[in-house]
């Protein structure tokens, strides 16, 4: 009926004398109502049910047009016809009875991510901490490896003294990451991972919010059909009882509230559905970014785990090489053998530590981004 409701408005303001303004005003909502036809199957197939309905009812008041009055017939088949299509209304609401405005927790929810990876940074950062220690111990067994170079070219057995006191010092360090390190990083894991599962719930709500408000989106339209065929009828039921002045007056009042009323639909309905769409955007945000520092997380506890086999071998190695002569020659070469490996993991894990700190930094800023530009939409929102 699209099609049809906006060919007798049209006709029916030429025809009353209907201001220029009035009929702008009708022909934009009725023009989104058309769109809303073509691409809705179940507005489309109301449509028609009300095509039907009011052609039946501006049929049986025509017969009564020239004697400019309404048999008992003509005026029962008026009040079935409004009665059905208020019913027909009702039962569209009813399918869609469950409402959908605003997401509360959402505030929250970006408040956690963001404190959450303001902990991730200060895990990155005591993680270097922990890697300045293994540098410094790293630096102990190059210093051990050339004393011990320096040695060999001397004589006398006290020769090796320095070298000793270099993997003394050593094994004296011990492991560079405390359990500190690993009480904090399992605090920040396990807020990470919990964050995400409520970000993964959140989508799946604004998922079928999205789905809701295009069902309800489809509710206005329907509304606004049905009232303005409503109104169409009872301008005709005019038209057979009623001087032209009147009639006149009656039609450009109806036709500018229901103009109004169809873009007021559209413009409501189109907000509230692209603010979803942002807030969905921005859970999306959160959930990459939480993800990528689980992530990163998992890879940084891997690289600890295997720098911690190779400290632990070093250690032993430095042990040996403690217990005479002959030991300390193996041991040396132990170290000179698994110094490179842990040098580069100590390397990788920087490098991992640094890449993760800029990664979360970046999202932090495309969060707060989103976050100013979801509440500049909202404003705009509110004051439509």
């Amino acid at each position: 009926m699209g099609a049809c409701l906006s060919k007798r408005a049209a006709a029916q303001n030429v025809a009353n004398g209907g201001n220029s303004a009035s009929r702008m005003e009708g022909e934009a909502g009725l023009s989104s109502y058309e769109v809303a036809c073509r691409l809705d199957p179940e507005v489309k197939s109301f449509d028609a049910t009300l095509q039907r309905s009011t052609s039946r009812v501006i049929s049986a008041i025509a017969v009564d047009v020239d004697v400019r009055s309404l048999s008992f017939d003509s005026l029962n088949e008026v009040t079935r016809y409004l009665i059905e299509m208020n019913q027909e209304v009702v039962k569209v609401i009813l399918e869609r009875r469950r409402d959908i405005w605003k997401n509360p927790k959402l505030l929250d929810l970006v408040e956690e991510h963001l404190n959450n990876s303001l902990l991730t940074l200060e895990f990155c950062a005591a993680m270097e901490k922990c890697l300045k220690k293994a540098r410094e111990s790293q630096e102990m067994l190059h210093v051990a490896l050339q004393r011990f170079e320096e040695a060999e070219q001397g004589d006398g057995e006290e020769r090796y003294t320095k070298m000793l006191e270099e993997l003394k010092d050593f094994r004296a360090s011990g492991d560079p990451f405390s359990a500190e390190f690993f009480k904090m990083f399992q605090s920040v894991y396990q807020r990470q991972m919990s964050t995400l599962e409520k970000l993964l719930v959140s989508k799946s709500k604004l998922d079928k919010k999205l789905k809701s408000v295009r069902a309800w989106r489809k509710v206005s339209w329907i509304i606004f059909a049905a009232t303005f065929a409503a109104v169409l009828i009872c301008s005709v039921v005019a038209a057979a009882v009623a001087a032209p002045p009147v009639l006149t007056a009656l039609t450009t009042a109806a036709s500018v509230a229901l103009g109004s009323a169809g873009k007021w639909f559209h413009s409501l309905w189109k907000n509230y559905q692209d603010e979803i769409q942002n807030q969905k955007e921005l859970v999306n945000a959160m959930n990459t970014g939480s993800y990528i520092a689980i992530k990163d997380l998992e890879n940084i506890r891997a690289l600890v785990a295997q720098l911690e086999i190779q400290i632990d071998h070093l250690v032993r190695a430095a042990g040996f090489t403690l217990m005479d002569q002959e030991a300390m020659r193996f041991g040396v070469e132990e170290i000179k053998t698994k110094l490179g490996k842990y040098t580069k993991s100590i390397e990788d894990l920087g490098e991992k530590a640094e890449r993760s700190s800029a990664e979360i930094k970046r999202v932090r800023s495309l969060l707060l981004r989103r976050i100013i530009a979801t509440k500049e939409r909202s404003k705009v929102f509110l004051l439509c």
